[in-house]
């Protein structure tokens, strides 16, 4: 199944749900799928007109391909304005993905700052595609086009502390427009950027993800290009720290991402 259709499928059926092996990130699955499926459950639970604002999420376990996996959240507290909420995906009876969100309605504020600049890169149509290749690159990419725009591919020993480019799932239909759970998938598409940092392959993983989405969410169609840059902000004792921002194509913040990865090298 493609994105949209596992989307809707957890919707229709939480309590099993089987991801195929062309989702796979290794050993386990695509960690922005994981997390695009359990908020998907998450976000049922929650009046419309409370949008998500922030989630926490942390990747428990590995969640083998091919296995069923099931899903379910509750409400831990509904106030005046916002709700947390906490889901959970399931696998052989343990946790696999844990996730706390907290959804708000808008609220009247005399605060408001713009963001920062937009980072400047090259066009998509003049960036490096980093293309599907079976058996080299993870099974997941094949769903997602990416081009090449900042810093150095993994493994290439690249001294830059920047990573980033270009993104897009593929094979969407243009009246479709993004959602959080779209944003949720692009965010987590790229390596963490210290894999670049190492001159050969060795293994790296996110441990903790914090995204929050900027709303109310611009519209934009889902086969739009987006803007992705990441910063390590410091590495050591085999984790490193990683501050990243999602922007539209004509330069709308959409979300900021903050990463603890662990790096077995």
């Amino acid at each position: 199944m493609d994105f949209v259709e596992l989307l809707e499928q957890v919707q229709r059926s939480p309590e099993a749900l089987t991801i195929g092996p062309d989702w796979a990130q290794g050993r386990t699955s695509f960690g922005g799928l994981m997390a695009a499926l359990v908020y998907t459950v998450m976000r049922s639970k929650v009046p419309a007109e409370r949008l998500p604002r922030s989630l926490a999420i942390t990747f428990v376990a590995p969640v083998t391909p091919g296995l069923a996996v099931s899903f379910e959240a509750e409400v831990l507290r509904s106030g005046s304005a916002v709700s947390q909420v906490l889901g959970r995906a399931m696998q052989n009876g343990e946790v696999v993905t844990l996730i706390q969100g907290s959804f708000g309605a808008p609220r009247q504020s005399s605060v408001s700052v713009q963001a920062l600049p937009t980072p400047m890169i090259k066009a998509p149509e003049q960036s490096q595609e980093l293309p599907y290749i079976a058996k080299v690159t993870p099974e997941f990419t094949r769903h997602l086009a990416m081009r090449w725009g900042l810093g150095g591919m993994p493994f290439s020993g690249n001294p830059s502390r920047e990573m980033g480019g270009w993104v897009r799932l593929r094979d969407q239909a243009p009246n479709r427009m993004l959602d959080e759970a779209h944003l949720l998938a692009l965010v987590d598409a790229w390596p963490p950027a210290v894999l670049s940092l190492l001159s050969k392959p060795a293994p790296g993983s996110s441990l903790t993800w914090t995204i929050e989405f900027i709303q109310p969410l611009i519209p934009i169609a889902a086969d739009q290009w987006c803007l992705y840059r990441a910063e390590i902000e410091q590495a050591r004792d085999g984790y490193g720290h990683i501050a990243a921002g999602l922007w539209s194509a004509d330069g709308q913040l959409l979300a900021i991402s903050r990463q603890t990865v662990t790096v077995f090298a």
